[in-house]
């Protein structure tokens, strides 16, 4: 894939890759009870299994989004904001720039899950044009809480 690089003044958006394991860990520790483990993200990166923008802020990884794109289709895998750089716009800005990215590569159809508890993403993904389709019962690990599902069409 392309690199991407979005700045404006001192925050930027840019591709990460393994090279940024040791500060992608940390922030998700930071974001996430449960989390991937950096063999996880390693293989995962290595092997183009999904990617992951960052946003940087004055030097300091404050947020990431990991996506896949599989031929028309992309799915939202975790979006994580520094719990101190919240309700900034840096997870807006993110999806933001995943929806351009997909725009360009002519992908059809956006997926992602969420915590039924977590009201804050589940306002932006809702802002952003996304549409609940279903629900997964019980499926996250670290709290047995529901999955809402959603779908995005881009061609609309």
């Amino acid at each position: 894939m392309k690199s991407a690089e979005v700045t404006s003044g001192i925050q930027k958006i840019f591709d990460l890759g393994p090279d940024n394991l040791s500060q992608l860990r940390a922030l998700e520790s930071l974001c996430f009870e449960y989390h991937w483990t950096e063999e996880q993200f390693r293989l995962g990166l290595e092997r183009n299994a999904f990617f992951v923008f960052g946003y940087e802020e004055q030097g300091i990884l404050v947020g990431y989004l990991a996506y896949s794109i599989v031929l028309d289709e992309m799915e939202v895998l975790n979006l994580g904001v520094h719990p101190r750089f919240r309700r900034k716009g840096i997870g807006r800005a993110l999806m933001l720039e995943l929806m351009h990215k997909c725009r360009e590569m002519n992908v059809t159809r956006g997926l992602l899950d969420v915590k039924e508890s977590n009201a804050p993403a589940i306002g932006l993904y809702e802002s952003l044009g996304f549409k609940q389709v279903g629900i997964r019962k019980k499926y996250y690990p670290d709290t047995r809480e529901d999955a809402l599902l959603y779908d995005l069409d881009f061609s609309q």
